[in-house]
C-alpha cells in the first residue's frame, strides 16, 4: 500500500526518482537496508512532508474545485508523492515539450513553479472556448490569446495555493512566465534542492502527471516552525533517544589509521624499473614528525617509539610549519 508521503512508482511522463533515497524515505520491512548518498543528504524530514502534504491536499481539491468550475467537465488534482530533488535532477525527469509556469514567492525568496503535459494546457483552453477537448492538441507553444486564458485559470489556482499554505507561511506568488522546454525554465539553480509534488491530473478524458515544484532553502525556516508544535513529548523523547544511540554507535565505528612518512612522487619509468637493493629517497626530514592519517586526512603527527616490545607511534604536537599550511 501506498501513501502521498511516499509516493507509488512514477507513471511514464513524470519525474523518475534520481539514485538518492526520496524524501521521507521509502517504507521498507524491518531491519532492511536502504541506500542513502552522502552528497545529497536529505534535507526534507519526515515532519516536513507530513506538513507539507496536508497543503498540498488542501490545494489539489481547491484545484480540482476550480478546473471543473472553470471547465465545466470532470477534472480531477490528486496528490501522490512529495519528493526531494536537486533542481538538475527534476528538470532532467520532465519530457520536452511540456507546459511550465513559474511564480514569484513573495515575501520568501526564488521561485515556485508549476509543470503538466502540453496536451491538456491546450485541451484546458479548448474547454475554455467551448469545446470538448477531445480533438488531438497542437504540441506548439501557446498563442497570445492562449496564453491570456490560461493566466486567468492560472492567477486562480495560485490564489489557492497561496490559501492553502497559509498555515506554513503568508505568501503573494505571483506569476513570472510561460516555458515549454524545461532547459529554459530557470526556476533554480542546478544544485538548489527543491521539494516537488507530484499530482495525478485528469481534465475530461486525458490524464497526466502534475508536479509543483518549492525551493526548500526558502521554507526551511517556515516548515521547522510548523513542524515543531506537532511533535509530542513522547516523539521528542523518542528523537533525543535515537540522536543519543547514532552518537554512541558513532564512536564505536571502527577506521584505518596509517602512521606514514611524508608522500613522495615517483615517475611510471622508476617505479617499473624498482628492483630488490635499490634506494629510494624518501625526503622526509629527519627531525619531522610522521604524518597520522585516515582516509587520506592528516589529523595528527606522531614519531616512532616502542610499547612492549612492539613498534608504536607516540603523537606529538602539531608541527609549526604544519599549522602554517592548514591557516
Amino acid at each position: 500500500m501506498t501513501t502521498p508521503e511516499t509516493g507509488p512508482a512514477p507513471r511514464a511522463g513524470g519525474p523518475q526518482a534520481p539514485a538518492a533515497a526520496p524524501a521521507g524515505g521509502t517504507r521498507s520491512r524491518r531491519g532492511e537496508p536502504r541506500t542513502y548518498d552522502f552528497r545529497r543528504p536529505t534535507k526534507l524530514s519526515r515532519e516536513h512532508v507530513r506538513v507539507m502534504q496536508i497543503a498540498q491536499e488542501s490545494f489539489a481539491r481547491q484545484a480540482t474545485t476550480i478546473l471543473t468550475t472553470f471547465l465545466r467537465t470532470g477534472a480531477r488534482m490528486e496528490l501522490r508523492s512529495i519528493e526531494q530533488f536537486s533542481y538538475d535532477d527534476y528538470v532532467h525527469t520532465l519530457p520536452d515539450p511540456i507546459f511550465i509556469t513559474t511564480f514569484t514567492l513573495e515575501p520568501l525568496a526564488g521561485k515556485g513553479m508549476i509543470a503538466y503535459p502540453l496536451d491538456i494546457a491546450m485541451a484546458i483552453v479548448d474547454h475554455m472556448l467551448g469545446g470538448s477537448g477531445a480533438a488531438a492538441q497542437p504540441a506548439r507553444p501557446m498563442t497570445a490569446m492562449e496564453t491570456t486564458i490560461t493566466t486567468h485559470l492560472l492567477e486562480r489556482l495560485l490564489h489557492e495555493f497561496a490559501a492553502s499554505f497559509a498555515g506554513i507561511t503568508q505568501l503573494q506568488p505571483a506569476m513570472t512566465g510561460f516555458e515549454y522546454n524545461p532547459q529554459l525554465a530557470q526556476a533554480a539553480s542546478g544544485s538548489d534542492t527543491v521539494m516537488v509534488a507530484n499530482f495525478a491530473m485528469a481534465v475530461g478524458s486525458r490524464e497526466g502527471e502534475a508536479t509543483l515544484v518549492l525551493p526548500f532553502s526558502s521554507f526551511a525556516q517556515s516548515l521547522n516552525n510548523a513542524a515543531s508544535p506537532q511533535l509530542s513529548e513522547s516523539a521528542l523523547r523518542k528523537r533525543k533517544k535515537a540522536a543519543e544511540a547514532l552518537a554512541a554507535r558513532l564512536n564505536l565505528v571502527p577506521v584505518d589509521v596509517s602512521v606514514r612518512f611524508a608522500p613522495l612522487s615517483v615517475s611510471s619509468a622508476d617505479l617499473l624499473s624498482l628492483a630488490v637493493g635499490d634506494v629510494l629517497l624518501l625526503r622526509h626530514p629527519r627531525d619531522s614528525p610522521l604524518e597520522v592519517t585516515t582516509n587520506d586526512v592528516t589529523f595528527a603527527y606522531a614519531i616512532a617509539s616502542n610499547h612492549r616490545r612492539r613498534l608504536a607511534a607516540s603523537i606529538v604536537p602539531t608541527p609549526h610549519a604544519a599549522v602554517k599550511d592548514t591557516a
